[in-house]
Formats: C-alpha cells, sequence, structure tokens
C-alpha cells in the first residue's frame, strides 16, 4: 500500500503582503462621505498631525467628526521615538480607541506607526499630495533632530484613507510638484531593484512604476497649471495612491534606492529641514542616474537623466545641490551626508554594483553634468574644510 506524502511549508515559502487601504474615499468632498466608515472604526479618534494643518483642515473635518469624542494631539516636527511615546500616553489619556493621522508623509508616519503601537485602527487623510504615506505600511523614524534613523514595516496598510480633493487644493503648489518627485522615483529604483525579477507580483509592480512614470510626464504640466481640474486630480490619484499601491504589490524589493538613500543622507544636514521629501528624492533620482555614468558607463542612464532634467525645469523640481538650497555645503558636510547615505544598511546597496561615499559625492555635485562642478570635487577626500557655492 502506497502512502503519498506531502511536504511542510517552511516559513521562507510564506509571503505576507500588506498591499493596500482596506477602503479608499476620494472625491471632492470625500472627508463628508466617509464620517459613516471613520465613525464605524470608533467613537474616540486620537487626531494626529502637526498644528498648522489641523487648523486649516478644520472646516473639512469638523463635519466628518461630527458625533465623535475627539481629541487633538501634535506631533511635533518629525516621526521620532520619542513622538511615539508622548503620543501613547495621548492615547491612554483618552482612551481612544482610533487614530486618525492627518498631514503630510512625517504626520502620517506618526499616526500609522502610533497606531501600529498601540493596536488600534487608522484612517489616514492626506493634506497634500506630497508623498504616497497615506497608502503604505511603512513608517520612517527620525531623530528629534530630523535626521533618518530606519523604517519599520508595519502589519497592515490603514483601514481607511480619504483622499478629499477639496482639502488637498489647499495645499501650497510646491507639495504636488515634491509628489511628483516622489513618485517618480517608483520606476527609477524598482527597474534598477526588481527589474529582472521573474516573480509575478514585482512584475506587475515594476510595469506599473513605468505606467506611473509616462503618466506623470505627460500630464503634470497640465495639472499644475489647472489646479482642481480633471488633469490635476488625476495626478494627485497618481502621486498619493498610484505609487502607494505600487510599494504594495512589489514590497520591499519595489521600493527604495539610492534616490531615497540620498533623501536620507541629506536629512543629515540642518540646512535640508525645509526641503520638502519629494524634492530631495527627486533630486536623487538624478544622483542615482550619475552613479550609474559615472560607475558603470551607462548611457542609457545618461539619457534618462537629460530627460529629466528638462522635465524637472519645466515643472520646478530640483536638479542641484544649489537648487535644493545647499549650494554652499561644507565639504565635511558633504561627506558626512555621503556617509550616512551610504551605510551597511543603506538601501543604496540594492544598486548593481559598489558605491562608496567618494565616488556619491561626485554623483551629487554633478547631477547637471556641468564640467566646472565635476573639477571642484578632485580634492573631495582631502580632509581640508572649504565651502562649496554654487
Amino acid at each position: 500500500m502506497s502512502h503519498s506524502t506531502t511536504s511542510t511549508p517552511t516559513a521562507s515559502d510564506l509571503f505576507i503582503t500588506a498591499m493596500a487601504p482596506a477602503r479608499v474615499f476620494r472625491g471632492e468632498a470625500a472627508l463628508l462621505q466617509s464620517a459613516d466608515a471613520i465613525a464605524a472604526l470608533g467613537q474616540r479618534p486620537l487626531l494626529v498631525g502637526g498644528d498648522r494643518t489641523l487648523n486649516a483642515a478644520q472646516p473639512f473635518l469638523e463635519p466628518a467628526l461630527a458625533g465623535l469624542d475627539v481629541a487633538p494631539a501634535t506631533y511635533g516636527h518629525d516621526c521620532s521615538e520619542a513622538t511615539q511615546v508622548m503620543l501613547q500616553r495621548a492615547v491612554a489619556s483618552h482612551r481612544a480607541d482610533c487614530v486618525i493621522g492627518v498631514g503630510g508623509g512625517k504626520a502620517l508616519d506618526t499616526a500609522k506607526l502610533l497606531a501600529h503601537n498601540t493596536r488600534l485602527p487608522i484612517a489616514t487623510v492626506p493634506a497634500s499630495a506630497a508623498t504616497c504615506a497615506a497608502w503604505t505600511a511603512l513608517s520612517n523614524i527620525y531623530t528629534d533632530e530630523g535626521a533618518f534613523r530606519y523604517d519599520v514595516s508595519l502589519v497592515r496598510c490603514p483601514e481607511l484613507l480619504v483622499l478629499d480633493y477639496g482639502l488637498l487644493q489647499t495645499a501650497p503648489r510646491r507639495t504636488l510638484v515634491a509628489g511628483i518627485g516622489d513618485a517618480l522615483a517608483k520606476w527609477y529604483e524598482a527597474s534598477v531593484s526588481s527589474g529582472h525579477s521573474e516573480r509575478t507580483l514585482i512584475i506587475g509592480a515594476v510595469q506599473q512604476a513605468r505606467v506611473l512614470r509616462d503618466l506623470l510626464f505627460q500630464k503634470s504640466r497640465q495639472a499644475l497649471d489647472h489646479p482642481g481640474g480633471e488633469i490635476w486630480r488625476d495626478v494627485v490619484d497618481a502621486s498619493v495612491l498610484m505609487a502607494g499601491m505600487i510599494g504594495g504589490l512589489g514590497g520591499a524589493q519595489c521600493r527604495t534606492v539610492a534616490a531615497h538613500a540620498v533623501h536620507n543622507g541629506l536629512t543629515y544636514l540642518p540646512d535640508s529641514h525645509g526641503i520638502l521629501h519629494g524634492e530631495k528624492v527627486a533630486y536623487g533620482i538624478l544622483v542615482q542616474l550619475r552613479l550609474e555614468e559615472i560607475v558603470q558607463g551607462n548611457q542609457l542612464a545618461a539619457s534618462a537623466r537629460r530627460q529629466l532634467l528638462q522635465f524637472y525645469s519645466e515643472i520646478g523640481l530640483p536638479k542641484t545641490l544649489a537648487e535644493l538650497g545647499l549650494g554652499c555645503i561644507s565639504l565635511s558636510g558633504l561627506h558626512h551626508s555621503a556617509e550616512a547615505a551610504c551605510a551597511p544598511e543603506s538601501d543604496i546597496h540594492r544598486l548593481p554594483f559598489l558605491v562608496r561615499p567618494a565616488e556619491l559625492m561626485a554623483a551629487m555635485v554633478s547631477t547637471d553634468a556641468l564640467s566646472d562642478c565635476i573639477s571642484q570635487t578632485s580634492d573631495r577626500l582631502s580632509g581640508a574644510e572649504s565651502t562649496r557655492c554654487e
């Protein structure tokens, strides 16, 4: 008598994917329309955001939260460990049964991590289209001084995402430009880290990243010229929802590479803290492509960089350290930033070649490939203190 046998699955065979929010409301009055869905999460929400954002969003939030026992809690400036301790006390004090995060990337990362740590359901309400943080199961942790430390993978995406076009129209134009820059990175990073994958979902994520790039190339200029219009909504959806979906579909394999690593390194420069996340990431894309030119002699990367330089000029994304507002950066400051970006655990090592701080510094000062910029990096590791003004 023969017996059939089956192999027992191992932990390595199991893939847990936090792919998408359970529900997404999007529209001109999405907050008002989502009132019942918010109330279903809990009756005593802790409302997490910055002072200015919560004040600006109040006309949109008030009718949506009518009848709930809401306690506002400001998160400060960064998603830090100290902030989490403070907000967990606020959860306990209010006896909160859910979290509502309102604001930009750091506010939403803070709220998501708080919900994760306290095991509460969460609704995310982006106040601008500057990032895809409202969608993702990920929070970035910074020091109290604003320097990137590490990221935390969360067990789930938000239970509810509310994309209210009326609220987003109150945000400065600059935030959508930054969101376009952050979303563009999906293609340039995912195609390097996962472009040769044979896994179905990763292939799907990479191809969606390419579609996202093409959509942004085609629609961004018109969207910025006609805020609130149909094309503007398309670009908002792309920057917040589609960009988030790519990370959810592809997982860690389709997330950050050198562009975000450059962003993380720049956060160690105090003068960079007024620069938006997507602006630093957009500049980081150019640095990544420049690295591919310098280290590999990759002419396709050179062509892609030239295309981006023209696009950045048209919509107002920064192309150089000077345009980031970091034109006068000391050699030691630049080296410190490059070292942080090249730390052993950095995502820059997802590139198919080794990157050292010296090579990264050369790429950082030559994103627009000006010969005078390149020549000024010849003494980059001399150890002498100098100031670089572009």
